[in-house]
């Protein structure tokens, strides 16, 4: 059953670091057979929704998104990663 990765910045406190944390995050994912639908602010928050920087990524099950967060090669993503933001994960499975 596909799965959906969300993950919200709650705060960002090294930019750079962050836009490097991206770039090697990105291509694990793909490899993984993530599908980039969504990443940047929201353009409406309502209700108790906050602006955060926000990534969707679709893959084929929850196990392909936990492989790839638990993968060597996003390890490393989090590695360069470190303390520079306070961010949110979150896998659920798809509806269908």
């Amino acid at each position: 059953m596909t799965a959906y990765w969300i993950n919200t910045f709650r705060s960002i406190s090294d930019h750079e670091r962050v836009e490097r944390y991206a770039e090697l995050a990105a291509p694990v994912m793909r490899a993984a057979g993530g599908r980039f639908l969504a990443r940047g602010l929201p353009a409406t928050a309502f209700e108790s929704g906050l602006v955060e920087r926000t990534t969707l990524i679709e893959f084929d099950s929850v196990s392909d998104a936990e492989a790839a967060y638990l993968s060597p090669a996003y390890q490393q993503a989090l590695e360069v990663l470190g303390d520079a933001a306070v961010r949110d994960i979150r896998i659920i499975e798809g509806t269908t």
